[in-house]
């Protein structure tokens, strides 16, 4: 016999109870970069390896984002793993109209011209390959073209609406 939850607590589906229930799932946290007339970036929980031959990963963005209009038309983008150490990092890129690419963020022009944040886990520089409608967001696939994960730390996780790190 399996357990199975209880039933008299179901809600039925709408955009609250989606957050609700992925509040409940604990997430990496990337930022994903690109560049336009001035460079354009955001925090991603989405971020999702697809295949490794060719290596390609995905991430979703929203339409009506300050960065999808960049991003719509990029032929690169950045992918940058935050360590534990960036929370207030994850959160400038989450942030609505915050100066992104401001004096307190350390970047600088990487392969294809995409910016690289400094002082992350791990980042790829991916060529776009397709951008697939899905609702009021597109999901974005990338081949991986250059990176490097050598960064050190432990990964920044975001779960229950907040961002945090991992415990042993």
């Amino acid at each position: 016999m399996t357990a199975s939850p209880e039933l008299g607590h179901t809600r039925t589906a709408s955009p609250d109870l989606l957050r609700s229930v992925f509040r409940q799932h604990a997430a990496g946290v990337a930022v994903i970069t690109a560049a336009g007339d001035r460079p354009v970036g955001f925090t991603a929980t989405s971020l999702n390896s697809v295949a490794a031959e060719p290596p390609l990963i995905s991430f979703g963005v929203g339409t009506s984002s300050s960065s999808w209009p960049v991003i719509a038309e990029a032929e690169h983008i950045g992918v940058h793993v935050l360590g534990e150490h960036q929370q207030e990092l994850a959160a400038t890129f989450a942030r609505s109209g915050a100066d992104r690419f401001g004096p307190s963020t350390y970047w600088r022009s990487g392969p294809e011209g995409v910016p690289v944040l400094d002082g992350v886990l791990a980042w790829l520089v991916c060529r776009v390959v397709a951008r697939i409608p899905a609702g009021d967001h597109r999901i974005v696939i990338a081949q991986a073209v250059v990176g490097d994960p050598a960064g050190s730390g432990r990964p920044l996780v975001y779960h229950q609406g907040r961002f945090t790190a991992l415990r042993d």
